[in-house]
């Protein structure tokens, strides 16, 4: 089984409060991971160092290798920008831009320096059909992103991290704002894009992580605890922490 990521031994820290403190572990290609813990674990923390988020923050600091495709994302001289669009990342609350849902799914591509508006309409078509949006939407493509559903919104901000075709696609909470029919599209998409992407979320829904997650890495206080095929962390955890907190006895 081909490893798309590779994080080494990633420590992190802001200012002088430690957040990770040694994270190794190998995502594997087309899999969808989960990483699940209490509050304030280090979740969302270890998924924005994937794709070097924490550059936009000075007081932080990072030691430890981020492997994609066994090049090193830290190594000296590599570009964020490079970074993020070879692995993407949708956030908790849905950020649509106030535009159009056309422009929305277009403004990566037109960053990037595509002007062919034929070559433009096929990708939105593409992608918004790729994220189970376009028959909801193809006829308003003029109207504000901002007048879509939440679930929608979310939808559209998953099609606009896949419209530059990113290698990884990082998730953090995306369903947490949203109701279980929302909820149950996200994660019908989930299954579908990691045919073509590897996908790592944090979720704090448990049931969430057993229905589309083939790996759950369970954290707690900075650490992995443990790492492990889906099925097997929770019904045969290794570790007492894991089974005290996937059978609910704390977080």
């Amino acid at each position: 089984m081909s490893m798309k990521l590779k994080v080494r031994d990633v420590r992190l820290s802001y200012g002088t409060k430690a957040v990770l403190q040694g994270i190794s572990m190998d995502i594997p290609e087309n899999n969808i991971v989960a990483l699940i813990g209490p509050s304030g674990c280090g979740k969302s923390t270890l998924l924005r160092a994937m794709n070097r988020m924490h550059d936009l923050s000075p007081e932080v600091q990072i030691q430890g290798d981020i492997l994609l495709d066994d090049d090193n994302i830290y190594a000296p001289g590599k570009d964020a920008v490079t970074v993020r669009r070879k692995i993407g990342m949708v956030f908790q609350k849905p950020n649509p831009f106030p535009k159009s849902i056309f422009e929305n799914i277009a403004y990566g591509l037109k960053i990037n320096g595509e002007r062919n508006t034929q070559r433009l309409r096929e990708v939105v078509e593409r992608t918004l059909r790729g994220s189970y949006l376009w028959d909801e939407v193809k006829d308003d493509l003029h109207k504000s992103a901002l007048s879509l559903s939440g679930g929608q919104q979310q939808r559209l901000c998953i099609a606009r991290a896949i419209a530059v075709e990113p290698e990884v696609l990082l998730m953090d909470e995306p369903c947490s704002a949203l109701d279980p029919i929302s909820t149950a599209k996200v994660e019908e998409l989930m299954l579908e894009l990691k045919q073509r992407y590897t996908i790592v979320i944090v979720t704090h829904n448990m049931q969430q992580a057993q229905r589309v997650a083939d790996r759950t890495a369970f954290m707690y206080l900075g650490k992995l605890i443990e790492y492990a095929d889906t099925y097997a962390l929770f019904n045969t955890p290794q570790q007492e922490l894991t089974a005290n907190y996937v059978n609910g006895s704390f977080g």
